[in-house]
């Protein structure tokens, strides 16, 4: 690995945090982790100023095509190269600048790219492109969470239309999104990978209905999502009938190397360090009183910096055209604990300060962001694979070892 920019990278880079620089709205450039639901929800808002804040974000990256750096040229896209992509994604996160079109740009546009039809390419991917509109995913069921082929919705064919029954749950951004892709049983009789579909269908067609879940932060990011005779077109079905699990198994490409995570834990580092050294801050912290603490948080930035070698091998390999296997659950395993430890190194950073949960207070140091993301972490380890299942991924795929 070279870990040195090449000239052409170089100004690639400069061209992006230029971009940033000038053209991030201050509500991004002011917002603390804990504060906002991210640009899906920000375009939803009722404050004016956020909505606004929202659309002249989205358009000064749609003027350059980096609203989906990864697509190809020919579908919107800005056609990037992995190595491109991931400079892109290190500025981003860097600075706080929000990615733009949520599942549909990262998830659910790459597929259509490759499984969809004509039809659905041109119905579509505009809309995600201009942000009209925004999606959900429906995988996980009550049931069916890690072992996510044992799905039981339904959908049954009727003349032209599927008609769906059934439940997911932890459906995220539902309650923001103007669609869904999802993925459904069309065929009990097969084998459990075989016999599902992918489909597409609108968030408020009849029959379907939300539940919010609250979280343990006491956020909305989640819901449960039920469908009662929900009638879909049968042209929604992506790629092929029956063969679902494999158009679904395709997304996420270029999103495996997770540098968003290693990136955000050098941010809120750095953020710490500058709010324990400002006046205000020295006074909140414990940093002064305790040698541990102080390891504690340079062991927190030794391990950013590993999670960030871990990504660079990632994206290393795919810009060689290699496949992330078990390197991209390392990565994933390492960045949702490391979040973990990161929150609770905060927690204790400002001792009894830490037991104020209100972000508004004058007494909660960094807006209580650490309070808030110490409750809020704990999810990341199950969020997207559990952290379990990718210890055996690494155990039997990387390590070569016997399943169990």
């Amino acid at each position: 690995m070279d870990w040195n920019d090449n000239p052409e990278q170089a100004v690639f880079r400069a061209d992006v945090r230029g971009m940033v620089e000038s053209d991030l709205p201050a509500r991004y450039r002011e917002t603390g982790d804990e504060e906002y639901n991210g640009w899906q929800g920000d375009r939803k808002s009722d404050d004016t100023d956020v909505r606004q804040a929202a659309i002249d974000w989205a358009d000064a990256l749609a003027t350059r095509g980096w609203v989906a750096p990864h697509w190809p040229a020919e579908y919107g896209g800005a056609g990037l190269s992995p190595m491109e992509q991931f400079i892109f994604k290190q500025e981003m996160t860097s600075s706080g600048a929000p990615a733009v079109g949520g599942m549909g740009v990262q998830m659910l546009g790459p597929t259509l790219i490759v499984h969809g039809s004509d039809e659905q390419k041109a119905e579509h991917l505009p809309k995600i492109l201009s942000g009209d509109v925004a999606w959900c995913q429906g995988y996980s069921e009550p049931g069916s969470g890690s072992d996510l082929a044992s799905l039981q919705t339904r959908a049954e064919r009727d003349g032209d239309e599927y008609v769906i029954n059934g439940q997911k749950i932890w459906t995220s951004g539902a309650h923001n999104a103007d669609w869904m892709f999802a993925l459904v049983r069309t065929d009990p009789e097969a084998p459990k990978h075989r016999g599902i579909s992918f489909i597409l269908m609108d968030r408020h067609t009849p029959g379907i209905s939300l539940r919010p879940l609250i979280n343990m932060a006491d956020r909305h990011g989640f819901n449960e999502t039920f469908f009662e005779d929900v009638r879909v077109p049968a042209a929604n079905v992506v790629g092929e009938l029956n063969r679902g699990w494999y158009v679904g198994a395709s997304l996420l490409d270029f999103e495996r190397s997770n540098i968003q995570g290693a990136m955000a834990a050098r941010r809120t580092i750095a953020e710490m360090v500058d709010y324990v050294t400002s006046d205000e801050g020295k006074d909140k912290s414990r940093l002064d009183q305790s040698d541990s603490l102080r390891h504690e948080l340079a062991e927190d930035f030794i391990e950013s910096e590993v999670l960030y070698n871990f990504s660079f091998r990632i994206i290393s390999m795919q810009n060689s055209g290699l496949i992330p296997n078990y390197e991209a659950s390392t990565a994933k395993m390492y960045a949702s604990e490391l979040m973990q430890r990161l929150a609770r190194t905060g927690t204790k950073v400002f001792g009894l300060a830490s037991n104020i949960w209100d972000n508004e207070s004058e007494y909660a140091p960094m807006k209580a962001r650490f309070t808030r993301s110490y409750v809020s972490s704990i999810s990341g380890t199950i969020a997207g694979g559990t952290s379990e299942i990718q210890r055996n991924v690494i155990a039997t795929r990387g390590l070569g070892l016997p399943r169990g």
